[in-house]
């Protein structure tokens, strides 16, 4: 057997550099480049080896740890995961500071891999500079902050030892229904240490992708359930789009008549026009889809794990014989709510129930009633849409309203947290499959800028947008930088309404008053009342080397967008939003959400806060 003599660092990366990922006859490269933050713990290792094999790993540089796993995440999602990025970082807070973006690659279940700098393991010097000392563990090391949020984690203390993590940590992020962030945490000695390594471990490997076909005895079950409700309800979430299964979704709504709501992740599985969509579900959901589902007997959740914002935190089907069926790629996912399991890939079980379903439809007075309610939501779409004066400050329905007007089929819109989640699965009107990327299941502040570079290099040439409000903007603008670096022609249009503006809302509520949410100056009460603070958002993205474009009015935006679209450089459209307490602004929600109320308090907005509470948690269910 022959052998090559590398360090760990050099393996690894050669390995890397020769695995593939295949589904449906399609082969792609499953690690498609490396992002890098060096210091000490990798940049002799993992550094040098990269430098070496620059033709073979491609490598790119990122100014936070947190953004460059986000970034290596919407790539994953744009691939729909059969491809993801590597992100290496040093010892330390590094190696902390990648705990957020695992948790949420591992919530959304999107693969990326994590080669985070470790301490010594052969310990020549202890502590070392940024070691945690734990007296009771030796053994502990900050990275095993990572091993909750993580899908898989191993620690490499031998050179030998990778060989075994390296194949394990492949099979997990190529496994649908348990991938998520990977971690292989690299001792620094050990990544500089010399190996004589068999020319197996660098052999291409193609790591096939299956679709699990449904059990026929849970199928015929399945069917058997369909035929017996009267009224049905699809819940699409983003395993819809993992498994690529729209179509096989569309299939199945147009035979049966079944109308199609959908989660955050899922939005987008049946085009916004098509007659089964009936829109965004839960407590960001339309009136059509809430309404659906209060009446509904029986719930099919495709793909989905089923949020308290999609349930209403357990408020929102109350039918008094409602049932469930979930077709899920884990059993875990399918027997939620105490449902009938479908286990299977989500385009599989589709075309399985389809076929079973076969001359079965709903009553044509059901379909009638979904039609007629999601025409009158898209009235409620356009009001929201419409300026009458355009000569006035934009309301952030608005900005979505110009967008709308402007985006095709090509367009991407990247969104995360704030209030523009709620405003966009209400009212945006996808166009395709993957138009609308919303990150929900973390609803990680900062997650947009970063995360668009990923998507655009995972699309080159589709506009993609990253909508961000300016509490999200401050969290974290520093990949501007990386864009501009990269000439990724990404277009940030940044919302500013000077707070947060959905916590703000929430606390308003709840009877907190909007405590600590507004961006202003504290006032001698010690209360945040005063006037804005002068912070410029414009003028810091134009310092980090992106095209600025202030837009002051509505009229103002729809040329600023318009230009924005046709860059071909990294552009920001900025502007200051108006509130909707002067303007029309998004309808309210629809479904409750559960965040508990003070049960004592002193102050009135408390009090009448809690008695709002107590009504509501009162249609609590638990579906048994």
């Amino acid at each position: 057997m022959s052998a090559q003599r590398l360090t760990v660092a050099q393996a690894l990366v050669r390995f890397l550099a020769r695995q593939y990922a295949e589904r449906d006859g399609r082969r792609q490269r499953l690690i498609g480049a490396t992002w890098g933050i060096f210091g000490h713990g990798n940049v002799a290792g993992i550094g040098q080896a990269l430098l070496e094999s620059a033709e073979d790993m491609p490598y790119f540089q990122g100014r936070n740890e947190q953004a460059m796993v986000h970034a290596a995440v919407g790539y994953a999602r744009q691939s729909g995961r059969l491809s993801t990025h590597a992100v290496t970082t040093s010892i330390g807070p590094g190696a902390t500071n990648l705990v957020t973006g695992a948790a949420l690659a591992t919530i959304n279940r999107l693969p990326v891999l994590l080669l985070p700098g470790d301490v010594f393991a052969t310990r020549p010097a202890d502590p070392v500079l940024q070691q945690l000392e734990v007296p009771y563990a030796g053994d502990v090391s900050v990275n095993d902050c990572l091993r909750p949020v993580s899908a898989y984690f191993d620690r490499i203390t031998r050179p030998e030892a990778l060989i075994p993590a390296a194949l394990a940590a492949m099979r997990v992020l190529t496994d649908p229904a348990a991938t998520g962030a990977v971690t292989l945490a690299l001792p620094q000695d050990v990544q500089a240490e010399a190996y004589d390594w068999p020319e197996e471990f660098f052999a291409e490997r193609v790591w096939h992708v299956g679709r699990p076909q449904p059990d026929p005895d849970q199928l015929v079950a399945a069917a058997a359930a369909v035929r017996s409700a009267r009224r049905p309800l699809i819940v699409a979430g983003g395993g819809v789009h993992h498994s690529r299964a729209e179509i096989a979704l569309k299939t199945l709504a147009e035979a049966t008549g079944i109308p199609v709501a959908s989660t955050q992740a899922g939005k987008g599985s049946l085009r916004h026009d098509h007659p089964q969509d009936v829109g965004g579900i839960g407590h960001t959901g339309t009136a059509t889809a809430d309404e659906l589902a209060r009446a509904a007997d029986l719930v099919i959740g495709v793909g989905t794990r089923y949020s308290d914002f999609t349930t209403a935190s357990g408020t929102l089907f109350t039918h008094p014989g409602v049932r469930f069926l979930n077709l899920n790629i884990t059993g875990f996912d399918a027997h939620k709510l105490s449902a009938l399991p479908l286990v299977a890939d989500a385009r599989a079980g589709l075309h399985g129930l389809t076929a079973s379903l076969h001359g079965h439809h709903v009553e044509d007075g059901y379909e009638t009633e979904y039609r007629d309610a999601k025409e009158q939501w898209e009235h409620r779409v356009d009001a929201a849409y419409e300026a009458a004066d355009e000569d006035l400050r934009p309301t952030q329905p608005q900005v979505l309203g110009v967008l709308d007007g402007l985006v095709t089929e090509d367009d991407i819109v990247i969104n995360a947290a704030g209030s523009l989640p709620g405003d966009l699965h209400k009212l945006w009107r996808a166009r395709s499959r993957d138009q609308y990327h919303v990150e929900y299941g973390y609803s990680c502040m900062g997650y947009e800028i970063p995360a668009a570079i990923g998507v655009a290099m995972a699309a080159p040439g589709r506009p993609v947008w990253a909508l961000v409000g300016d509490g999200t903007y401050l969290m974290n603008p520093t990949e501007i930088v990386t864009a501009v670096q990269e000439n990724v022609p990404i277009k940030v249009v940044v919302l500013q309404n000077h707070g947060y503006a959905s916590i703000g809302g929430l606390s308003e509520s709840v009877g907190s008053e909007r405590f600590g949410t507004a961006y202003r100056y504290r006032e001698s009460d010690g209360a945040y009342t005063g006037a804005p603070l002068p912070v410029d958002l414009a003028a810091n993205a134009e310092s980090l080397g992106m095209r600025v474009i202030r837009a002051k009015t509505v009229r103002d935006l729809r040329e600023a967008l318009a230009e924005a679209r046709e860059a071909d450089r990294p552009t920001c459209v900025y502007t200051e939003t108006e509130t909707a307490d002067t303007v029309s602004g998004a309808p309210p929600a629809q479904a409750w959400w559960d965040v508990p109320v003070a049960e004592t308090a002193t102050r009135p907005s408390a009090v009448k806060a809690r008695g709002e509470y107590d009504r509501q948690v009162a249609a609590r269910r638990r579906h048994l």
